[in-house]
């Protein structure tokens, strides 16, 4: 006989929240962030090795720590976190028990267990092929049966968030329409099924291939194939971080979205469109035509932008009316300059916007233009842009709502505050840094997978201009930065878990500050007032900026074609 679902109310949000459902996100929380202090150290070592000054490690040891990096922080931190804001957004959102919270388990247990298994095998120096693993190169076959149990796990994971939706509809736990921030994560849930889908139909043969029970896998059709899975997985991130976006905004300032129903398309946008963006792996390669490369570098690419576009101007603009309203009105910024920039929940969520539109957007949609593409693919260029994206973007903003999650679902107050209001600040301008000068290096033509751009002892020499040796040195420089901000957030993060006061249940933290309006985030609704004048002069330095770096990018195409 199933146990009647166990409930308590949250003292600041007035959400009630069942138990299952909250040991269910501080169990993926806590294993997200472990993984999140692995990969980044991988990360410290390969950034240090492509610093020609330092160059740390061995060729073997370079790419045994990149496969590492890539596996840990791409998919396993970045999915694990995803899973706590699923169920966060479906079961506490919405007031609900937890669909299948024993399928919820068994979806946790098969990700740990597919993580580890996964991060044996590269450990074990029997699975250096990186992240994308493309064939011919054949990894230990317990590299690919660890990715797709993991996958699995997600996908159950995603099944049970649908199966709380049904329940909370039927069970009337809400009235109206499914709140934004729960229609994100839906828009989250449905791209990973997709996601993981495109994973199984390559990894599974590729698997069999490893164990020679298969003999050929066509590395074209597995490109292709595995990019629908790698990029994807990407996208299920920009959905889950504007989310997150929202509910940071309603939460620290009882904010509503400017236009509801426009949010909403423009997370639909996602599901049509933005999983094509793949496309700019694939632009120079032989097997595709004219027409399809066209038709994904102009109208997919544009529909899915103007979606990132409209989240872009209604965070910042929800912000900027709900401060208004408050009294912050004069001249067009004072509602910014008064946000509670101490709070780190707030200024990880800003910066996470700025640095996602400023460098990952831009920067994607001048790497997913046909032509331009052919100069920036395969440089560090690429990682240089989804460190903007996965990064400064995803990761900064899932470091930011971590703030409020520690004291609303562990219980727990946060320590070491002066650190945490340093945190964002120390992590976000390291990961921008990272981000500006691989693109710039990448711009100069560095290549994206070599471990040493001095090719000593290479049969053919090759110099790179002494600016790209300056750009790879600022790399190492801001990873050092960027590590160290990492390392703050962990150390946060476990001893406010751990050892942090201990909240009653009727007792609300003193820190994040999170007013009363932040039930704001389980209804649906639009703001009052759309009178965002701030923002709309910050949505135009955007454009501005977008347009000067196309601009500059055409010219580069023309030194590389030169016309007389």
């Amino acid at each position: 006989m199933t146990k009647p679902a166990q409930f308590r109310s949250c003292p600041t949000t007035g959400l009630r929240v069942e138990r299952s459902a909250e040991n269910l996100i501080k169990a993926n929380a806590v294993a997200a962030v472990v993984f999140l202090a692995v990969g980044g150290f991988f990360g410290l070592l390969v950034a240090l090795t492509r610093w020609p000054a330092v160059h740390f490690l061995p060729a073997d040891l370079f790419y045994l720590a990149l496969t590492a990096h890539g596996f840990d922080v791409l998919l396993v931190w970045i999915i694990f976190f995803e899973m706590a804001v699923l169920y966060f957004a479906s079961a506490v959102l919405l007031s609900s028990r937890l669909a299948g919270p024993r399928w919820a388990w068994t979806g946790f247990a098969l990700m740990l267990s597919g993580a580890v298994i996964t991060n044996v095998a590269v450990l074990r120096g029997q699975s250096t092929v990186m992240f994308t693993s493309y064939v011919p190169m054949m990894a230990h076959p317990t590299f690919y049966l660890g990715i797709i149990l993991f996958a699995v796990g997600a996908l159950i994971g995603c099944c049970v968030f649908f199966g709380t939706l049904v329940v909370a509809k039927q069970e009337k736990t809400y009235e109206g329409s499914i709140p934004l921030v729960t229609f994100g994560a839906m828009t989250a849930a449905i791209i990973a099924v997709f996601t993981i889908a495109s994973g199984a139909i390559i990894l599974i043969p590729t698997l069999l291939w490893s164990m020679g029970l298969v003999t050929y896998i066509d590395p074209l059709l597995y490109k292709t194939i595995w990019w629908a899975m790698g990029h994807s997985s990407q996208q299920i991130n920009v959905s889950a971080h504007v989310s997150v976006w929202y509910a940071i905004a309603a939460m620290v300032f009882g904010a509503k979205p400017i236009s509801e129903k426009v949010s909403r398309m423009a997370f639909l946008m996602y599901i049509l469109f933005l999983q094509l963006a793949s496309a700019h792996h694939l632009l120079v390669e032989p097997g595709f035509s004219p027409e399809w490369k066209i038709f994904n570098t102009s109208y997919a690419m544009y529909l899915a932008v103007l979606g990132s576009m409209v989240h872009g101007l209604t965070v910042p603009g929800s912000i900027e009316a709900a401060q208004r309203r408050r009294g912050y009105t004069k001249g067009l910024f004072e509602w910014l300059r008064k946000a509670p920039w101490g709070n780190p929940a707030f200024s990880g969520m800003f910066m996470s916007l700025v640095f996602f539109g400023f460098l990952g957007g831009i920067s994607g949609v001048v790497m997913g233009t046909e032509q331009i593409n052919l100069i920036m693919h395969n440089t560090l260029y690429v990682p240089g842009h989804f460190h903007a994206t996965v990064v400064t973007g995803t990761t900064l903003a899932f470091m930011a709502i971590t703030y409020i999650l520690i004291p609303l679902i562990f219980r727990r107050e946060l320590r070491m505050k002066a650190l945490a209001k340093w945190q964002p600040y120390v992590f976000g301008i390291g990961a921008a840094g990272i981000s500006l000068f691989m693109m710039g290096a990448g711009t100069l033509g560095v290549a994206r997978r070599h471990w040493d751009i001095t090719f000593a002892d290479a049969q053919l020499p090759f110099d790179y201009p002494s600016a790209a040796y300056l750009m790879m040195g600022l790399n190492g420089m801001f990873a050092v930065l960027a590590a160290i901000g990492g390392l703050m957030f962990v150390v946060i993060v476990v001893s406010s878990v751990f050892f942090g006061k201990r909240l009653a249940i009727d007792e609300k933290p003193s820190y994040p500050e999170v007013p009363p309006t932040a039930r704001a985030v389980g209804h649906y609704g639009s703001a009052e007032s759309i009178h965002i004048p701030g923002t709309a002069v910050l949505v135009g330095i955007f454009f501005i900026a977008f347009v000067l770096y196309y601009f500059v990018n055409w010219k580069y195409l023309s030194e590389v074609w030169p016309l007389s």
